[in-house]
């Protein structure tokens, strides 16, 4: 997403934020993309073009992480949204020199710094194929349709977009033996898992809890999400107490955080309950998003890229507000900078892979 072929994504009602630097902006700082161009948002309230937002912090986009401006009310967000739109119609060339710099040009960061990384499994569909392909059953696990199931990852190995991720050593079982022996070695099973992840805003104290029809005012927005995995790894450590090892070594996301905001004209309504849900986890209405993700493989060398699967976010069985409020439902805290992982987004692989 820091290449020029995704300018077509970054448009006016867009408007993301992440963390950058560039040789004139050489320490990072909050900022926004417009097509190819990024904004440094320091520059624009040091010109006072924010000046009529009172309670905007001042400094606010000179940190190196968007923590603290994301920890602020919604409103705020949607005023500052409002303003920049507003300064943007009217073109690139109203904003202070020097503010802007070609996304070529540009390093990316790290754009929260991450308390804590929950992973879900939201998608029935994936909990299907991977109870077919390991169980030979595809009978989901007797509390998903009751709950959003998940586990504690590790926020310390979460890196950005580009980062380059060391193939783990671990335990596995070696099949090419009969016996199946636990042998030590380079995982031989790495594998992707295209999620999206759900940054938390303002926090949620312990305790404190949240139902689901009100934690978007607790989300600050949503990043694309690569949960490598060692299959090899996991699969011998998986039971009793689930995997470790074979995902704890590193988990990508992408650099622009897109805020609720950008993404409140793709709402749509999501698949039905199953049974009773308890009052904390009830969401009707349209509390999905129509995103449409696709991963492809390009080798090195070249040549055309493979599409290894597609997948529609809205068939999602648990919504980003759901696994919000169960994860607070027993008193644990929400912090800023928290992501929650959707869990593997799988509606379809394509034939050509």
């Amino acid at each position: 997403m820091t290449s020029p072929k995704y300018n077509h994504h970054f448009s006016l009602q867009n408007l993301p934020f992440g963390i950058a630097s560039s040789p004139s902006h050489p320490s990072p700082q909050s900022a926004t993309r417009l097509h190819d161009t990024v904004i440094f948002l320091h520059d624009l309230q040091q010109a006072n073009l924010f000046s009529e937002i009172a309670d905007l912090p001042a400094n606010i986009f000179i940190e190196p992480t968007l923590n603290n401006y994301a920890a602020l009310p919604k409103t705020l967000h949607q005023t500052v949204r409002q303003t920049l739109q507003a300064i943007l119609q009217l073109g690139i060339s109203v904003l202070p020199r020097n503010s802007t710099e070609s996304i070529d040009q540009v390093q990316m960061h790290l754009p929260v710094t991450i308390p804590g990384f929950t992973d879900f499994s939201c998608s029935l569909a994936h909990v299907q194929n991977a109870g077919r392909a390991i169980l030979n059953d595809p009978t989901p696990p007797p509390g998903f349709f009751h709950f959003p199931i998940g586990y504690t990852g590790r926020a310390s190995t979460i890196v950005v977009s580009g980062t380059p991720i060391t193939r783990p050593l671990g335990h596995f079982y070696d099949r090419s033996t009969p016996e199946k022996h636990v042998i030590y070695g380079p995982s031989r099973a790495m594998d992707y898992e295209l999620e999206i992840g759900v940054v938390i805003g303002t926090p949620v104290p312990a305790g404190a809890g949240v139902d689901a029809q009100n934690a978007e005012e607790h989300i600050f927005g949503l990043v694309v999400l690569n949960d490598w995995s060692a299959r090899d790894i996991q699969g011998c450590e998986m039971v009793p107490l689930g995997p470790l090892n074979g995902k704890a070594f590193g988990t990508t996301i992408s650099p622009w955080i897109i805020t609720t905001e950008a993404l409140a004209p793709f709402k749509v309504p999501g698949p039905e309950p199953r049974v009773p849900l308890p009052p904390h986890l009830q969401d009707p209405g349209e509390f999905n998003y129509a995103i449409d993700m696709t991963v492809g493989l390009k080798s090195e060398s070249g040549g055309a890229e493979t599409v290894l699967c597609r997948s529609q976010a809205q068939e999602m069985f648990w919504s980003a507000r759901q696994m919000c409020a169960h994860l607070a439902s027993t008193g644990c805290d929400l912090r800023t900078g928290e992501i929650l992982g959707t869990g593997t987004d799988v509606s379809y692989w394509t034939t050509e892979s």
